[in-house]
Formats: structure tokens, C-alpha cells, sequence
């Protein structure tokens, strides 16, 4: 038995997002650059690596910097020390923040590849 394919945008939309494979999912999980990186650099946004130093720019933890400490690639979240919930039992988790919501001020160029490719300058491509 076949299963019928939606004619409704919305829907196949929605369908890619959530059934895209990690390759594609990976590109999606990019921040904006600050201003003076942005300048310095020439590059608008960049994808986000653990040890990039962020300015979380929306929600409950606005105004929190920090470093980030994992990207879950699967779920297109990342983890920012400092930024943590408090359960009942008084463990602390992790809570998983959007890279949008937030402004990389600080990249982690410890990375060979990584400082190659911005340390081109303006006259390097963006990602």
C-alpha cells in the first residue's frame, strides 16, 4: 500500500524540516556573528561549534553569556554553560536554546580548518 504524498505546502515543508538528514540539519544550526566580528571578519552568521563564546539574545536567560558546551545536532539545540533549569528535586539540566536566539561574540578558532577559513579576512567567502 502506497502512502499518499500532501499537495499542501505547508505540510511538505514541514515534512523536510523534521525529516532532513544530519548532513542538512548541521547546516541549519548558524548564529549571527557580533558586530565587530561581523566587521572584522566579513561574514554575516557561521555555524555554531562548541567553545564559541554567545550572547543569548532572546527568552528567559536574555542577556546571558557563555560558553557553548554542546550542539545536538538531532534536535538543532545548543547548550550554553549558565544557562540551566532548576527541577523540583534541585538537579540542574541543561536547556537546550535555538541558535538564532543568540549572537556569537567570541569564535573557538583552536580548530586548523577553522582558522583557515577565517583567517582570510574580508577577502574570504561566508558560509
Amino acid at each position: 500500500m502506497q502512502r499518499a504524498v500532501s499537495s499542501k505546502p505547508t505540510k511538505v515543508r514541514k515534512r523536510e524540516v523534521y525529516t532532513a538528514p544530519l548532513h542538512v540539519r548541521s547546516k541549519r544550526i548558524i548564529a549571527p556573528l557580533s558586530k565587530e566580528l561581523r566587521e572584522k571578519l566579513g561574514v554575516r552568521r557561521v555555524r555554531v561549534r562548541k567553545g564559541d563564546r554567545v550572547l543569548i539574545v532572546r527568552g528567559s536567560f536574555k542577556g546571558h553569556e557563555g560558553k557553548v558546551v554542546r550542539v545536538n545536532i538531532k534536535k538543532e539545540r545548543i547548550y550554553v554553560e549558565g544557562a540551566v533549569l532548576r527541577k523540583a528535586d534541585g538537579t540542574e539540566v541543561p536547556f537546550p536554546i535555538h541558535p538564532s536566539k543568540v549572537i556569537i561574540i567570541e569564535l573557538d578558532l583552536s580548530d586548523k580548518r577553522r582558522k583557515e577559513l577565517f583567517g582570510k579576512g574580508a577577502s574570504g567567502g561566508g558560509s
